[in-house]
């Protein structure tokens, strides 16, 4: 239980630091060896995945992020979320974080839909 706990809660601080565009403390929760894919890349080790998403930062001026559910297991957490990106674009995505024995993000794997 204390497991799945900690996965929620450092899922929730990815999301928050995702939306404040917070790359140094996005940088603390990553793995050495994160793996990040999503519809349209896919990139092993820290600083490829850190440069994707500075590239997503760079892409915007501002990101709302809303928890739609979140779903967990013993290895991974997941949740559905509604993305508003320059107040003017909404995706609706799943982001998929797989951790290590350390709580770090050690994967990422993101869906998006309709």
């Amino acid at each position: 239980m204390m497991v799945l706990q900690r996965h929620k809660q450092a899922l929730m601080a990815y999301l928050k630091a995702y939306a404040a565009k917070n790359l140094g403390a996005i940088e603390m929760m990553f793995a050495e060896d994160i793996s990040l894919c999503d519809w349209n890349l896919a990139v092993q080790g820290k600083a490829a995945a850190l440069a994707e998403t500075q590239k997503n930062f760079d892409a915007v001026r501002e990101l709302q992020i809303e928890v739609l559910a979140v779903h967990e297991s013993a290895e991974a957490v997941a949740a559905e979320l509604l993305i508003r990106v320059d107040r003017q674009h909404e995706l609706r995505v799943v982001d998929v974080l797989g951790f290590d024995d350390q709580g770090l993000i050690r994967s990422i794997r993101a869906y998006k839909g309709l």
